[in-house]
């Protein structure tokens, strides 16, 4: 069974935490700065298995007050049954 990639990414937008859970294949830090992104309003959110139209690198993010971007992979669950 193929496993979904699932990534908490956070950041602060004008001083204020920011987080969100975001599926993707891959993450790095040049995503990570995209992606915050795109859930700050900044970049447009890019139709399903099509590139953006174009990548806000951490520079352009911090222009727009887009500050400490983080990125993790979401824990595996293991799920048991007790009887």
């Amino acid at each position: 069974m193929a496993r979904a990639d699932m990534f908490i990414i956070e950041y602060h937008l004008h001083g204020k935490p920011k987080s969100f859970i975001i599926r993707a294949q891959s993450m790095n830090n040049a995503q990570a700065w995209h992606w915050a992104s795109c859930d700050a309003g900044v970049a447009p959110i890019p139709k399903p298995g099509r590139p953006p139209l174009k990548v806000v690198s951490r520079p352009q993010a911090e222009k727009y007050g887009i500050t400490e971007v983080k990125w993790r992979e979401t824990a595996t669950l293991e799920w048991t049954q007790t009887p």
